[in-house]
């Protein structure tokens, strides 16, 4: 007779696409212990060939994957993948959506297909643990929905990283498509920024004594401190700490879509700033993304004048383009 699943440590980062997560999800992929599992919500979707991209961040397709193809096989009852995915993303999309988030928070899985998300939620992370013997998996879904679902999820320890990056970064960053990734206007762009930071101050102001707020630019200007508060938030030793210097060793990792930089393996640079968006983000769309974001743009920490661009070697990234 089989015990009781053991507790699984979630740390969940959430905010608006673009704003770093896939780097500090690989960084702390690189501890003993913990395991960076990507944007684990575009699972099925991905595996169904479905989703902007069907890869695992090792480089094989997610049915091809060692780590992914057994899970799937694992989790998934007894019908196709594509008539299982179909079903997992509709229920994403009737019960987890940004705007679902303030009723998760209010009542929980109130609904059956709340409920049976929950319990698709718990037993994939309950199974990612027993594969990988990670104490803590990091999950860089960024979906305010299913963040405002963990507490109920059964054995699972849920801590909530809220991410913000500089709105206006942000959309630089969405101005051109990358590999697999559509473009996005500064106007949209932001306008989603304000709603998933919304919701995802309103999951940390709910659980205040698991969550962290900080900003990619802090992490850029000290990786290692950041990292560090992030191990003491789900209680891992500041010891365990692989940034020693601004360029990481990256290895191998099972992320599920993310940013195309997830595929880099091997020496990569952290850039000690984030300030591409100054040159190449036309005036325009700065100020969108500027009088759209406010006052939020206020609450972190931006400023209305932009810093001064550096134009030296650290703008060359080994690896990692946020």
């Amino acid at each position: 007779m089989e015990g009781p699943a053991k507790e699984v440590a979630v740390l969940c980062i959430t905010g608006w696409c673009r704003n770093g997560s896939t780097i500090i999800g690989n960084v702390l992929n690189e501890v003993p212990g913990i395991m960076h599992v990507g944007e684990l919500h575009f699972l099925w979707k991905n595996a169904a060939g479905k989703g902007a991209n069907s890869k695992c961040g090792c480089g094989e397709l997610l049915t091809e994957c060692p780590f992914w193809s057994a899970r799937i096989r694992e989790l998934m009852p007894g019908t196709s993948l594509s008539t299982y995915a179909a079903e997992v993303v509709r229920r994403q999309r009737a019960c987890v959506r940004t705007r679902h988030t303030w009723r998760i928070l209010r009542r929980g899985p109130d609904q059956a297909g709340r409920k049976t998300h929950a319990d698709l939620m718990s037993r994939t992370y309950q199974a990612v643990a027993a594969a990988s013997g990670a104490r803590v998996i990091v999950d860089t879904s960024k979906i305010p929905g299913e963040a405002a679902l963990l507490p109920h999820l059964d054995g699972i320890t849920p801590y909530f990283v809220h991410l913000v990056r500089d709105p206006r970064a942000v959309a630089e960053s969405w101005r051109e498509p990358k590999q697999y990734v559509y473009a996005m206007s500064a106007a949209k762009s932001t306008a989603y920024w304000r709603g998933f930071n919304l919701a995802a101050r309103a999951i940390t102001r709910r659980y205040p004594k698991r969550s962290l707020t900080v900003r990619y630019e802090d992490f850029l200007a000290d990786p290692r401190a950041l990292i560090t508060r992030l191990l003491a938030l789900c209680g891992e030793p500041e010891a365990a700490n692989p940034v020693r210097g601004r360029v990481i060793d990256l290895g191998i990792n099972h992320t599920v879509t993310g940013n195309p930089d997830r595929f880099h393996q091997g020496p990569t640079e952290l850039r000690d700033t984030d300030s591409r968006w100054v040159t190449g983000l036309p005036a325009r769309a700065r100020l969108a993304a500027t009088v759209l974001a406010w006052p939020q743009f206020r609450r972190y920490g931006y400023r209305c004048r932009a810093p001064e661009a550096k134009r030296s070697r650290k703008e060359q990234i080994v690896g990692h383009r946020a």
